[in-house]
This record gives structure tokens, sequence and C-alpha cells, in this order.
């Protein structure tokens, strides 16, 4: 039977989207076919499941998502009655269900539907499609007691009403009321109740969504500018020393078009990150000339500069009235959102009480929901030695909005910050070092002098070396001040793993540092070793590959069944490349004999199960292998980039294995979704017991 989770309210303004998102986010993370059905929605565009539908890739079409508009729906309420509209309603969720494992009702919003008693309809639509109900309370600009009374009449309404009810969360209540009201609810209330704190970012618009609503023109500014929100507003009139002393982090300048002292003294203030603004809001359709906007350009290169008709006060009332939404189009609120749900609600024990049992598929975008889940639940630090690349700097935005990790950047700090303005990028709750000047120098040339003093490294020597910033993170790594290191969107290879070879070593059960990646297909996840470091490992190397590469998968949740690829399979062939395959795989089963591993055996035998039934077939890896290991990295290194290009698989790699704290390295043409999964991927690394041994091979 199709499971079905019903999120709905009592009123407006509960921020339910928040839920929505989050909810959709638990759901897609346990199952591959997860469905949306809105029984009753407005004319227009919606906003929220143009968000799901790109973020979740979902494959639903978009007309099975809606039962009815709500004109249609009032019409017939009048006419035929109740039960013929629920009747229809009913109709046209099943059709979507029966395609679904799961499906995520969206409940009506209450926003002049013109529908009678709509909270006694949501209760009787989710009894009629057999659905949890989880109810959402809007606590904003209200007090502790009255939220806590609110919702608590809003369980009994729908709990009265016959309904399921799932947990109750109460939304953007004031911080300081978040832990008294939910201590009143837990003791009231039979179910689970979550109370999340009022979040402004996700209220504040986008400057897109300001120059939208007013009808702007864009002067100055690019894509990445004018998807900021606008934190607070500031309007400008004062002289300019009073008035820079009001310009608050994230504000929106609004000024008159003719004040360009203002306009170029906001502009240089966010230059120097004192500080970041979101950008200026010209009125009474008047704009600088030419030789300013040049200047303010060169400024704040990205920042927006808007033009609007109307005079100051009618556009400050305009402000004032509008709010962020949850769209397509602004994918850092939804990192946000999503951070916010899953630091206050318990998702595994709402999916323990919704019964939504596991796919047995594995799709790439479950795996990456993985990732993320696995690093929260335990919070590591990572030290991403690039703090002033783009990519990377994007990637820490997603990073701390969903609370994957804590962060450490390096590199200039006044350069990280100008470039993170520039870019409307928040750091908050990260750290920020410049190895060039920092007190942790000159304490880790002599560490690092006394390392590799049998090489002749002086400490006049390593002050220079150390203040490179790969071998700067790798000694914050070796010395405890960080968990892991992710470097190379900019760095070769070499760069970012040679400073780890020097210094943190490898473990001392580990004859080689090793590499595997995990290619995410359309059903399962399979790992491949060695496609990035060693280029022709010998027999025993071969061996300590495969059985590290087994002990990743199982780090991460793959149930390694190892096969040693070779051009042959079983006794059918000879030669020096099959015998060392061969010698490999015994050498393997007498280091781990609890490992399912088998070899030589071709790659088709080793995934084809009606291959691996003419070949090997009492195998207990044949035709179902997981962890599949390439005698080279010729071999490897092309079978990857042929799977990922040919298969459209995801790679997400490569993961370094067999050092004694965790670095890894990114492709220099690494995406900002590839930076974010091997963060997490170094991060979960790091949560394994580390190794207090004092001895390491070199």
């Amino acid at each position: 039977m199709t499971r079905s989770v019903y999120v709905t309210g009592i009123d407006r303004g509960d921020g339910r989207q928040v839920v929505e998102l989050g909810v959709m986010e638990l759901l897609t993370r346990q199952v591959d076919r997860v469905g949306v059905f809105r029984p009753l929605v407005h004319d227009g565009p919606d906003r929220l499941f143009d968000l799901l539908r790109a973020r979740y890739r979902l494959s639903q079409d978009a007309a099975s998502v809606y039962g009815m508009d709500y004109h249609e729906a009032s019409a017939l309420q009048a006419e035929q009655g109740t039960d013929e509209l629920v009747s229809r309603l009913v109709d046209r969720f099943h059709q979507v269900a029966r395609d679904y494992e799961v499906v995520l009702v969206l409940g009506t919003d209450f926003a002049a539907t013109q529908l009678p008693d709509e909270l006694a309809l949501n209760a009787r639509l989710a009894n009629e499609f057999g659905a949890w109900v989880l109810p959402v309370v809007g606590g904003k600009n209200q007090t502790a007691e009255s939220v806590r009374a609110e919702a608590r009449n809003a369980y009994r309404a729908y709990d009265g009403l016959g309904c399921d009810v799932l947990a109750m969360v109460v939304n953007r209540v004031a911080p300081g009321d978040q832990e008294v009201i939910a201590e009143r609810l837990t003791a009231r209330v039979p179910v689970p109740c979550y109370v999340l704190p009022d979040e402004p970012a996700l209220s504040a618009p986008t400057v897109a969504q300001i120059t939208h609503a007013l009808g702007g023109r864009v002067l100055l500014g690019d894509d990445a500018g004018l998807a900021r929100d606008a934190l607070d507003f500031v309007f400008g009139g004062a002289m300019l020393p009073n008035f820079l002393n009001a310009l608050t982090p994230g504000c929106l300048v609004v000024t008159p078009g003719d004040r360009a002292d203002l306009v170029v003294g906001a502009l240089a203030a966010h230059s120097a990150g004192t500080p970041p603004i979101a950008g200026v809001l010209l009125t009474l359709n008047e704009q600088p000339s030419e030789e300013i906007l040049r200047l303010a350009a060169r400024l704040a290169p990205g920042t927006p500069v808007i033009s609007v008709t109307g005079n100051s006060f009618p556009t400050a009332t305009e402000l004032f009235a509008l709010e962020g939404k949850l769209n397509a189009a602004t994918p850092r609120k939804a990192e946000t959102a999503l951070g916010l749900f899953e630091r206050h609600v318990d998702g595994a024990g709402l999916l323990s009480r919704l019964e939504v049992s596991r796919s047995g598929r594995v799709t790439p975008m479950m795996f990456e929901h993985k990732l993320i889940e696995q690093a929260r639940s335990d919070r590591r630090r990572v030290v991403l030695p690039e703090g002033t690349e783009e990519r990377v700097l994007r990637a820490a935005d997603v990073l701390l909005r969903r609370g994957v990790c804590d962060l450490t950047l390096l590199g200039d700090v006044e350069a990280i910050r100008k470039k993170a303005a520039d870019l409307g990028i928040d750091l908050a709750g990260s750290q920020l070092i410049d190895p060039q000047t920092s007190e942790l120098r000159e304490k880790f040339a002599e560490e690092y002098a006394a390392l590799r003093a049998h090489k002749g490294v002086t400490v006049e020597l390593a002050h220079d070396v150390v203040a490179d910033v790969n071998y700067f993170g790798t000694l914050m790594v070796q010395d405890g001040l960080a968990d892991g290191m992710v470097s190379g969107s900019v760095h070769s290879t070499a760069a970012t793993i040679r400073p780890a070879f020097e210094i943190i070593k490898t473990k001392p059960d580990a004859k080689i540092v090793s590499s595997v990646f995990f290619m995410c297909l359309a059903d399962k996840v399979l790992v491949y070793g060695d496609c990035a470091v060693n280029p022709d490992p010998n027999a025993e190397q071969l061996a300590d590959i495969s059985v590290q590469s087994a002990t990743t998968a199982e780090q991460f949740g793959v149930d390694p069944k190892v096969a040693m690829l070779s051009y042959s399979t079983g006794t059918s062939g000879s030669g020096a490349d099959v015998d060392k395959v061969r010698e490999a795989t015994e050498l393997a089963r007498g280091q781990r004999p609890d490992l399912k591993i088998e070899g030589p055996i071709q790659y088709d035998a080793a995934v084809e199960p009606s291959v691996a039934a003419t070949k090997l077939p009492d195998s207990e890896v044949a035709g179902q292998a997981t962890v599949l290991i390439f005698p080279d990295l010729n071999t490897g290194n092309n079978t990857y980039k042929a799977v990922q290009r040919s298969a459209g698989a995801i790679a997400v790699g490569p993961v370094l294995q067999g050092l004694r704290k965790p670095v890894n390295d990114l492709s220099r043409g690494a995406l900002v979704q590839d930076i974010v999964n091997t963060v997490a991927i170094t991060a979960i690394q790091a949560q394994s017991p580390a190794d207090t041994a004092n001895t390491a091979s070199a």
C-alpha cells in the first residue's frame, strides 16, 4: 500500500513550505519513487512544486500533481456538496498514488480560498487518502503561551476529526521561546512536537524578487548579486559618515538616485566588507551619471544597483510588505530551510512513525542525501585551503546552511571576505585563517622541520613551506585543529596529496595510499578502485587496495563484494597480468577471510548475473559485485570515465584511503555539488576512530 503524509495547517503565514521541503528531503532519502499531490491549487505558477521538481529531479507530469483549482472546487462544493468534491479529489489522488511508493500531499493554504471550514476539509481529505497528517502552526509575533494553546487546539481539532496525527510542528517562533514551547507541548500533546525558530533569511526577499515586485530596472549586477537576501533596509538621507554607520550586513540601501555620494559610499563599504550589503535601490527614477556607474561597477562587481520610478515613501511601504518565498530560483533559501528543518526535527523518528521502509534501489540522489545525513550525525571540522575560489565558497555556503560540518577556510582573510560578499555568501560560523600571518606558522614550521630533518629541511626553509595553504591545512589536520582536508579545485593532485604523504603518512596497516570512486548508477552504487593514484600496483599492493576499498565501502553503507578484475575469469587465462591478479586475490583473502572476494574475473561476469551464471555459477561475488578493483591505473581511470560519460553515472571521488587522517583531492573541473559531496565524505571518514599509533610508514 502506498504511504502518504498530508502536510497542512490552520491559517496563513505558518511558513509551511519549510516543512514540506523537509519532509520531501526525508522521503527521497528513503525511497526512489516519491509523488506529489496538491488537492487544490490557485491560478498561476506553483512555486513550491517547481522547486521540488527541480531539486529532486521529479519526472512526475505536472498535470497529475493537482486535483482542481480553488474556483472549481468552491463552485462544485456549492452546487453538489462536499461529498462530491471529496470524491473527485480522492479519485485524482489515487491516480497519483498507484505510481509511487510514497506521496507527499500539500494541503490547502487558507489564502482567500472561499471554502467553508477549510480545516475540516483537509482532515476529511487526509482520512480518505489514508494519509498521516502533519499539522503546522505558525508562531510569528505571538507569545509563547498563545502559540502553545494554538498548537494544542490544532492537535485536538485534527485528532477529533479522526486523523492519524504524525507529529506537530510549530514554526517561526521567537528563538527565546523555542525551548519553553517545546517543553509545554511535549507534556500536553501525545505525539512528537517540533518547534522551529523564526529564520529571518527565509522571509527576507531576494534582490531579484524585490526588483520584480517593484518593476525595477537593473543598472548593475549579476545573477549571483540578484540572488542575495535583503535582510534589512537602510534608507539613505543622512550625510555620508552617519549613513555609513547605519549600514547593516545584508541590507538593501534605498536612496534617491541623485545621491551619488551614498551610492559610492555604500559600495565602497561593501567592497571593504564593512559591511557587505545586498545591493542599492535608487528611487525617483533618477540614476547616477555614467562615470559614477562605471566607478560603482569597479568598486563592487556583481552588486546590484536597481532603479525604480516611485519615491522613497511608497517604495518603503511596498518593501516592508514583501516576504521571501521558496522557489526554484532561490536554491540558497532551500538549503537554509533544510538546515533549519534538520536541526530541529527528528527525521528518523518521523520516518519510523510513517513506517516507510528503505528502498532496495540506491539512486545517486539517495546516496548524496545519505552522505549529508551521515556527516551531520557527528559533526567534524574540515579545512578548505582554497578559500578564495568561488566554487569552494559556494560549496561552503551549502555546507554551512545545511549544518553538515564545521569549516576552516585558508587564504587572505580580507580577500575571502570580499569574495564572499561579492557572491552574497554569509560565512558566519566558519573560521578564516591566513597562513602568511597566522600565529600557527612558527609552530608548524618547527614541526615540519622536525619531520623532514632527514631531508635537510631547516626551520627557515620550513617557514616558507608551511605558508603554502595545502601544507598549512595538512598540518592543521595532523595537529587535530581540523579533522580532514579537501583541496584540488585549483591545485594539482600532487600539490594536494604530497603534504599528506610527508606529514600525515599512511596507517600502520596500509602499505600504500590508494583511492576509490563511488559510481552512482541509476539504481545502485559501485565502488571502483584504484582509478587515481597508483599506476601499476604489484600483487601485494593490489591486495592492499582491495582490502582498503572494501573497508571504505562498508563505511559508506555499501555491502562489499569484491571483484578483482582481469581480462580473464577464473582459470581460463594465464600470463603475468592474470597471475598478478590471482596472487593479489589470495593475499586479500588471507588478510580479510571474512570478505567475499572473487578473482581474477572479467567486468561483465562481475556485474551481470546472466554472464556470471555461465562463467562462475557457484561464486558469491560474480554477478553481484559492488567493489571492483582494477589491475592498473590505465584500466581503472579509463573505465570510470567511460562509465561516467556513457552510462550517465555520477562519479564521486577520488576518495583517498590508507592515510592516518583524511585528506581528499578534487578534480580541477569539480562542480559545487562535487565539492559538497567530497567534504561530506571527508567528514564521515574523520568520524572513524582516530589512528593514534606513533609509528607510520613513510
